[in-house]
């Protein structure tokens, strides 16, 4: 085994957790449908949404000011197409958007061959988009939806099987429990509709967040450039002087990749800094490190401000859709069953459920009212401004 067939093993073990979850979703659904029969069945998703999707749109219009365009269509993805959308929502840069597309889809269908082949074919470009397959597609079986490029899609693998999963489990007689687990199933759709048509009118966040997702790929593609053209004897001396754990000589690759993950800023500079990096205007880097590389400050440099704009424009995405589902949604019973039946909570425990963008925007909207939503996505906050709100509101 050659090291571009280990770094394909190696990738697939990183989600195996993941993979083995899969397969216990589709086994517990077979033996539900099985035991179901025909007896019990549940309306299809795609059906649900068509219903729901108009009368949603209205209650985002109402509530945010802001208009679901006419343009936004939904998608019903398979498992293998979700997970090449997540390949789509790394935001690649323009050169290595056919390659992200390929290892995506290579990983979904858990083909080593394909991994490897392209993993020798564009190392650089191997080391910097692989590192994200494990978060996202680690999240597969917990994503409802997303929204990319005017669609929404919705997971039809896990929302097609989560309330027949759920009912069979509750145990016979599953006639009596039937009823609130269909109302948890359409709370769930309600509430992912909701949140999608909400990330579908944040139009200059998201431009914000690709761009400034796409330009720090940009900077670790430079980086794992520079680390794989090192010559053996600086690699030699970086690992001394990092204490990193020793590779064989005769695995070049390897030892480079590792330098990689470990110099890169997403691991390095955070770990050094701490969190408290995304509010920082410079960063500083080890003398010894950057005798051996020396681009390493100016990369790291140019890195922490696409990072932290990225960091803001994503946390009030997701914050505001939060808050837009917990104020649309707090009376609607469906949607308080879909907190009991499938998220194991209540409204209750929902309601102070805490999270930065979402406190954010509910501070915001004490202030601004109706014109809370166009406000934000318009202007956005700073990662600063973020932990200080009222900064934000003399801002502005």
């Amino acid at each position: 085994m050659d090291e571009f067939e280990e770094f394909a093993f190696a990738l697939l073990d990183q989600i195996s957790v993941e993979l083995s979850e899969e397969n216990t979703i589709k086994e517990s659904q077979s033996k539900a449908t099985e035991v179901f029969a025909s007896k019990i069945s549940f309306e299809d998703i795609k059906t649900i949404s068509e219903r729901l999707f108009s009368e949603s749109a209205q209650k985002v219009l109402q509530f945010t000011g802001i208009l679901v365009s006419d343009t936004v269509k939904v998608e019903f993805p398979d498992l293998i197409e979700f997970k090449r959308l997540k390949g789509r929502k790394v935001f690649p840069t323009q050169n290595s958007a056919l390659f992200v597309d390929e290892l995506f889809t290579a990983i979904a269908h858990e083909n080593t061959e394909k991994i490897a082949q392209l993993a020798k074919s564009n190392t650089s470009q191997f080391l910097v988009y692989s590192t994200y397959a494990k978060g996202y597609i680690s999240q597969i079986s917990t994503t409802y939806g997303d929204f990319y490029e005017s669609t929404i899609y919705l997971n039809r693998f896990v929302l097609s099987s989560y309330p027949k999963i759920i009912l069979h489990k509750q145990g016979a007689p599953y006639e009596s429990n039937y009823q609130q687990v269909n109302s948890g199933y359409l709370g769930a759709l309600k509430m992912t509709i909701l949140e999608e048509q909400v990330h579908s009118v944040q139009k200059n966040l998201y431009e914000t967040n690709k761009n400034a997702v796409t330009t720090v790929n940009e900077i670790n593609e430079e980086l794992a450039n520079i680390v794989l053209a090192l010559d053996s004897s600086k690699i030699k001396e970086l690992y001394e002087y990092l204490q990193l754990p020793p590779v064989p000589e005769e695995y070049p690759i390897t030892q480079r990749a590792n330098l990689f993950f470990t110099l890169n800023p997403d691991n390095f500079i955070v770990k050094v800094l701490g969190p408290d990096v995304m509010t920082f205007t410079n960063v500083s880097v080890d003398p010894k490190i950057l005798e051996i590389i020396p681009q390493l400050l100016d990369i790291y440099q140019r890195w922490l401000k696409p990072i932290q704009t990225h960091h803001a424009a994503f946390t009030m995405m997701e914050g505001m859709a939060e808050f837009a589902v917990r104020s649309i949604l707090k009376d609607d019973r469906d949607f308080h069953n879909y907190l009991v039946t499938f998220a194991n909570t209540d409204i209750s425990s929902y309601q102070v459920r805490k999270s930065m963008g979402m406190d954010f925007t509910e501070y915001v909207s004490g202030k601004l009212g109706k014109d809370t939503y166009k406000t934000l996505i318009s202007n956005p906050p700073t990662t600063r401004e973020l932990k200080n709100p009222e900064s934000y509101l003399k801002r502005i």
